[in-house]
């Protein structure tokens, strides 16, 4: 079986998250292609996108929004996402275990003595008016039939878990605040949530979608990206499509048989990734990408930058002025073109009225 080393591992998956070269993709086929993207800091995933695509115009995600046809949700690791509506309505249903579960984790001694079933069927009662309403609010407006029961709990569980929500503009899009509010996927989107599939089709087509714009990848990394424990099935009917290599810990990794996969030596440009970009939380092995020392940060919420395809800085953005914290000495190569690509995302972030960048 092929070894694939880092370096191997870490140019394919650069080329899958379109971090590789400028991807001359409209701003809804690359989010469908990446799986969606994180997104419990709102404005993060316009960065996502300016990093990947050749021209990207953060007008038409806000329009993609306003327009229904990508949507804000609890999904992945029940975590906030950016995913296009058809995603959303197929996938919806084969995570609802995982965000119970998770919600449960959090909450089970709260709602201890709770009916899971009508507190579902109240949070809808209230939403049913068509009224948007906050987490907040949904649990405040059932909190009466559970006294003693927080309100907390009971919001979070109905939008995190029991009730599958969109998370309405106006928050989300370019450069507008918000707050959090939700309406049921179905009124928003004007159909329901698709059923469980019969094979697990569902869970397939997951399996296909992360090898595409992930892999190589072990079913650790499929779990991790996902949230789901019960994939393992559904890699087992899919099997047969993909091939097989193994890594330098001797894992195997599992992939789509014409999925790009680059020459190692091939060079790879400057890239800003955002908070929680899914190109570093995607896997549970993420040392194609960054090394352990220095893991945390992809969990911190810190913005980081890649410098030949691996985490090298992180960056932050202030009064029009990029500024990198590098995490290694650059050489004056990379530090000019760390330069340059970090002016321009000034200029991106600023409307054009600024292009200053520093390395601190």
């Amino acid at each position: 079986m092929v070894v694939l080393d880092d370096r191997a591992l870490n140019r394919a998956s650069l080329a899958r998250q379109l971090l590789l070269e400028p991807a001359e993709l409209a701003p809804h086929d690359a989010v469908a292609h990446l799986c969606g993207l994180q997104a419990q800091e709102p404005q993060e995933p316009f960065v996502g996108l300016w990093s990947r695509l050749r021209a990207f115009d953060p007008a038409e995600l806000s329009e993609l929004l306003t327009e229904r046809r990508v949507v804000r949700t609890h999904l992945m690791r029940r975590t906030i996402h950016l995913l296009t509506a058809q995603d959303v309505l197929a996938w919806r249903t084969r995570h609802e275990a995982m965000l119970l579960q998770r919600v449960l984790g959090v909450y089970r001694r709260e709602l201890a003595g709770v009916d899971l079933d009508e507190l579902a069927s109240a949070g809808r009662e209230v939403l049913a008016g068509g009224e948007p309403q906050s987490m907040a609010d949904l649990g405040r407006a059932v909190a009466s039939r559970w006294p003693g029961t927080s309100s907390r709990a009971l919001g979070e569980t109905l939008v995190g878990a029991l009730i599958p929500v969109a998370q309405l503009p106006p928050r989300g899009l370019w450069r507008t605040g918000g707050a959090a509010r939700y309406l049921p996927i179905s009124t928003w989107l004007g159909h329901e949530v698709e059923p469980e599939s019969p094979g697990d089709e569902a869970g397939r087509e997951l399996v296909r979608r992360y090898l595409a714009a992930f892999g190589p990848a072990a079913t650790a990394d499929i779990r991790a990206w996902s949230g789901l424990a019960g994939l393992p099935g559904a890699v087992k009917a899919v099997r047969e499509e993909l091939v097989s290599f193994r890594d330098e810990r001797g894992r195997e990794l599992l992939d789509l048989p014409d999925a790009p996969r680059p020459d190692p030596d091939v060079p790879a440009p400057v890239r800003f990734l955002p908070a929680f970009d899914n190109a570093v939380l995607g896997y549970h092995d993420r040392s194609r990408v960054i090394d352990d020392e220095h893991r945390g940060l992809s969990v911190a919420g810190e913005r980081v930058v890649l410098v030949d395809g691996r985490v090298a800085g992180t960056w932050r953005c202030a009064d029009g002025t990029v500024s990198i914290a590098p995490l290694h000495r650059l050489s004056r190569r990379d530090r000019t073109e760390v330069l340059e690509r970090g002016g321009a995302l000034a200029s991106f972030l600023s409307d054009g009225n600024s292009d200053r960048a520093r390395v601190e």
